[in-house]
């Protein structure tokens, strides 16, 4: 500011008195406050020009590593890589943002699966807090369910009995007609004993898939019961 003082000096004298030494006093405070008021308003407005710049002459650069494994920098990311993880640094070489490498359909399909399965154990532990107050409470509906499960499978394997031994004798009687029978004066197979031929063969592979299928339900039942009694325990800090 004492430069600027100094060339307004030199470029502006000092008017001679033309009304007295008083008068040409005032005159020069005047225009020193002028030159302070002026030199003060030059260096907040520099102060706030460099506030909204940023350090150094504000330009950014951009650093990537190639196919080879050499790191680059730049004014901008090459379109084959702008896929990668990106630093972005200032003039300076402070690093000032870093961006994420852009995820594959695979590792975003990974991502959504494994949020989806983190709500759903969230939603079951808060069932399993809300429905049961004991694990008591739960190996009481755990024995009270497999017991159904336990007696239709009895149900269904003494009902298989009855249809295996229907079966058997109906292919002990089966030698007594054509196709089966060897002699070639033998009656042909009646209408009925053909159609219960069929239909007893038909109830035992229907029951057969169910008896398999309650078996599955029961060894299903019971790894989930042990998971929530597993699991209730963790969440009240049961040992």
């Amino acid at each position: 500011m004492g430069l600027k003082i100094e060339e307004y000096a030199l470029d502006y004298p000092a008017l001679p008195p033309h009304n007295g030494g008083r008068s040409h006093g005032v005159l020069r405070l005047k225009n020193i406050a002028w030159l302070i008021c002026t030199g003060v308003l030059l260096a907040l407005f520099a102060a706030a020009s460099g506030a909204q710049q940023p350090p150094g002459n504000g330009r950014l650069m951009y650093k990537w590593v190639d196919a080879q494994g050499v790191t680059h920098y730049g004014d901008h990311i090459p379109p084959e890589y702008a896929a990668q993880e990106q630093h972005v640094m200032n003039s300076q070489g402070v690093e000032v943002q870093r961006l994420d490498a852009q995820k594959t359909p695979e590792q975003v399909a990974a991502e959504e699966l494994k949020k989806l399965q983190a709500e759903q154990r969230e939603g079951q532990d808060k069932n399993l807090l809300s429905t049961y107050v004991s694990v008591q409470e739960i190996e009481r509906l755990r024995d009270q369910r497999l017991t159904l499960l336990q007696d239709q499978i009895k149900v269904t394997s003494q009902f298989l009995e009855i249809l295996d031994g229907r079966m058997r004798k109906l292919h002990a009687n089966s030698v007594m007609y054509r196709p089966y029978s060897a002699d070639p004066k033998a009656p042909p197979m009646p209408d009925q004993f053909a159609e219960d031929l069929v239909l007893v063969g038909k109830d035992l592979r229907t029951q057969q898939q169910n008896l398999q299928q309650k078996r599955s339900e029961e060894a299903a039942m019971s790894k989930q019961f042990a998971n929530d009694i597993e699991r209730f325990k963790e969440l009240k800090g049961i040992h």
